[in-house]
């Protein structure tokens, strides 16, 4: 597989949007494909998040909302939106790197792909979907949330699920890692966005 050297590809990357529901793996997608994503010349995008940054394996940084509030005003995000009460945040680097031919991995939200599109009406949107049953076994295995929670969860997932937009591609996580892993280069490489290795 041939590289250009000096690293400048014609055209400008492509920005991929990952988006799932809690539970549906994205994390532990992105940390277990992060390796193959690199040596593809895909970029991961961090994540600025109001509060500790406890979640295992993601290497978001933690901030105050006052200090979310303050980096938003300052124009330091590329992307920003709230979810489950938290504010997100995408590092205005990410236009650098899709400027310089760079491709772009976000693990965002369903529910900001609209703005998101507004902005990068290319972008490619991938949804890591579970089986209801695999994700309430995984749900409760983590221990957040009682039943009862879980099964408000997995209702309001299946609600979203049934919005279909074509443009969104689906990504399988029901069975192992690696076989999602695989599932999401399939993906890139159909789209376009890494050669076939």
């Amino acid at each position: 597989m041939h590289h250009d050297a000096s690293g400048t590809p014609s055209c400008t990357g492509k920005l991929i949007l990952l988006m799932g529901p809690s539970g549906a793996g994205k994390d532990s997608l992105i940390d277990a494909a992060r390796d193959r994503l690199a040596a593809a010349g895909v970029q991961v995008a961090r994540r600025i998040i109001t509060r500790s940054a406890e979640s295992k394996g993601e290497a978001a940084i933690g901030v105050t909302p006052a200090q979310f509030a303050t980096l938003r005003e300052e124009g330091a995000f590329a992307m920003h939106w709230q979810a489950n009460g938290l504010g997100y945040g995408i590092p205005r680097q990410v236009d650098d790197w899709l400027a310089n031919g760079i491709s772009v991995l976000v693990n965002g939200s369903r529910a900001y792909l609209p703005q998101a599109r507004q902005r990068y009406p290319d972008l490619l949107a991938i949804r890591v979907d579970v089986r209801p049953d695999v994700l309430r076994q995984r749900l409760l295995a983590r221990g957040r949330e009682t039943l009862e929670e879980v099964e408000q969860r997995l209702a309001r997932n299946a609600g979203l699920q049934s919005t279909y937009d074509p443009s969104v591609r689906i990504l399988d996580n029901s069975t192992t890692l690696q076989a999602a892993v695989g599932a999401l280069f399939e993906l890139l490489h159909q789209e376009g966005v890494v050669l076939r290795e």
